[in-house]
């Protein structure tokens, strides 16, 4: 499962909804600049890493090119160093790594859902255990 949605209750589940989806939590950190960290750039810094390309990462998200590289850049111009560096294409091709903050990002990050996620997970148990019962079809 992707971090982008961390599923809290899978260990909690009420029995009554054990057929139905566990509920995702989704962590947006959102700055007073406007400047947000949320599980897309967060996916976007993993595809990055784990394909060295911009645009291969993009594309397993269903996102454009542009669109991933303009993230790229917001984040690149958020931090004090650049979260990913790119090479231009020639005869290799071109690619993109991130550096060691854009690691460091990431795995904060990925900490903060794991710990996010099992905070709440008892209420998130309590909370489903409340949902009316999906209708039966007919």
């Amino acid at each position: 499962m992707s971090h982008s949605q961390t599923d809290v209750s899978p260990q909690n589940a009420c029995a009554d909804h054990a057929d139905t989806q566990a509920p995702k939590l989704r962590l947006r950190l959102v700055y007073s600049d406007g400047m947000m960290l949320g599980p897309g750039k967060a996916d976007l810094l993993e595809g990055i890493a784990a394909t060295g390309s911009i645009a291969a990462a993009g594309r397993s998200m269903g996102m454009s090119y542009k669109r991933a590289w303009s993230l790229v850049e917001t984040m690149n111009k958020a931090f004090r160093e650049p979260l990913v560096l790119r090479s231009r294409g020639g005869a290799q091709g071109g690619g993109a790594v991130l550096t060691d903050t854009g690691r460091l990002i990431l795995m904060h990050y990925r900490q903060m859902q794991d710990k996010a996620g099992a905070a709440v997970a008892q209420d998130v148990s309590a909370i489903s255990a409340l949902l009316a019962e999906e209708p039966s079809p007919q």
